[in-house]
């Protein structure tokens, strides 16, 4: 039986290569858009190889046009059908100011890959999709790594919380055009995960924990996402779409 294929965006290390790994776990070849180099990389792969997983990874940026074409058109050339799509890349600014001293070009960057990158990346990645066959009840299934930060304020990284509000919607836009093509669209928001991104704030988040902030009082893991990707890769929520999973601890519980 062909295995199916993962195809993500941000996967060298951490959330993404969590599901990268999960996914291998469960049959899935992966084809990876990331900007860093493998080599530095290399370490994390090698856990794949008890799966018998093929990869093709291609170091390229999602906020270009053509690195996102020719790495779609490579992975669709190894692999074939697109089964699972995940927007995973993403990053936080540079520097955390307040949002009055906010520069354009910070918010430049964070829009242009976390946003900007994944609508047309997700575009392009359609449009083969819609020429696949139906394999069972879907034609392929697409679940965006947003953030808790889509209705979080954080002032010092107003950017990141509106490319994530602003993935919300383009969640729900997918989902809504995509239905009727057998191509489900999902949404995972991330809280506070273990992860390279969040090393910065590390000692803000491990007191927060102490002071009982978070119902289920510890860090989240990139394997707590990959597992409810899983979970939407499965086929067993297919009567829903454009829907999203808090994976937060329940810290968007409103609490007295």
């Amino acid at each position: 039986m062909k295995k199916k294929t993962l195809v993500i965006t941000g996967a060298s290390r951490g959330i993404g290569f969590g599901i990268v790994k999960q996914m291998a776990s469960e049959g899935y070849n992966a084809a990876i858009l990331d900007v860093n180099r493998l080599e530095d990389y290399q370490s994390n792969f090698e856990q794949l190889k008890p799966y018998g997983t093929e990869y093709l990874y291609v170091q390229g940026d999602v906020a270009k046009r053509e690195d996102r074409e020719s790495f779609l058109a490579a992975a669709v050339e190894k692999f074939g059908d697109i089964d699972l799509l995940v927007n995973n890349a993403g990053v936080a600014p540079l520097v955390r100011q307040d949002i009055l001293q906010m520069t354009e070009e910070s918010f430049d960057r964070v829009l242009n890959i976390n946003l900007k990158g994944a609508m047309f990346f997700t575009q392009s990645a359609v449009k083969y999709m819609l020429k696949q066959e139906k394999k069972g009840k879907f034609r392929g299934i697409i679940v965006n790594i947003c953030s808790s930060s889509a209705y979080i304020s954080s002032i010092s990284r107003g950017e990141y919380c509106m490319s994530k509000a602003a993935m919300a919607m383009m969640t729900k836009l997918y989902a809504d055009r995509l239905a009727s093509e057998g191509i489900n669209v999902y949404e995972i928001r991330p809280g506070v995960i273990d992860t390279d991104m969040t090393k910065v704030v590390h000692k803000k988040y491990n007191d927060l924990i102490e002071q009982g902030a978070f119902p289920i009082a510890r860090w989240g893991t990139p394997e707590d996402i990959a597992e409810a990707v899983s979970l939407f890769a499965s086929g067993k929520l297919s009567y829903c779409t454009g829907n999203y999973l808090d994976l937060d601890g329940g810290f968007h519980i409103p609490r007295l």
